[in-house]
């Protein structure tokens, strides 16, 4: 039970933090996140696009088990436009979760702490991810110059 003196106080409390002007919370399109919030964000986006991505690899080694005609089919899907799109998706999710993995594992033991080592290493994880995908896409599908 409150009584009648605690009630005063507390009518009056709430109606001065009426009166009071405060700012809102920083909303997302307002507040910039930093580097290393995005890429935390990210690491843990390209841990589930892989975990989905298994699906894919399972179906190949399945039908690599089964049958030639299984297995060519698996083929063709993987070789069509959105197979292709999907398997470029998956290894950019696949090298820039390791990469951000070994960034994870530096800190770990004690390093890369100061803000502006932090941001670096950001963004050598992006650079390395992009030179990885670049190479194992290069190796797999060679442009070949005339």
């Amino acid at each position: 039970r409150i009584n009648i003196n605690e009630y005063k106080v507390m009518t009056v409390m709430s109606e001065s933090a009426k009166k009071i002007q405060r700012p809102l919370s920083p909303h997302l399109q307002v507040y910039r996140l930093p580097v290393t919030a995005v890429m935390s964000i990210l690491h843990r986006v390209t841990g589930v696009a892989l975990t989905v991505g298994l699906v894919g690899v399972v179906w190949m080694l399945v039908a690599a088990a089964t049958s030639e005609d299984a297995y060519n089919l698996f083929l063709g899907y993987a070789g069509s436009i959105i197979g292709k799109l999907f398997l470029f998706g998956w290894s950019v999710a696949l090298f820039y979760h390791a990469c951000n993995g070994i960034r994870y594992l530096f800190w770990d033991v004690g390093y890369l702490f100061e803000l502006k080592n932090a941001f670096r290493a950001g963004y050598v994880v992006l650079f390395m991810t992009a030179v990885l995908t670049a190479l194992l896409w290069w190796s797999v599908c060679p442009i070949e110059m005339k």
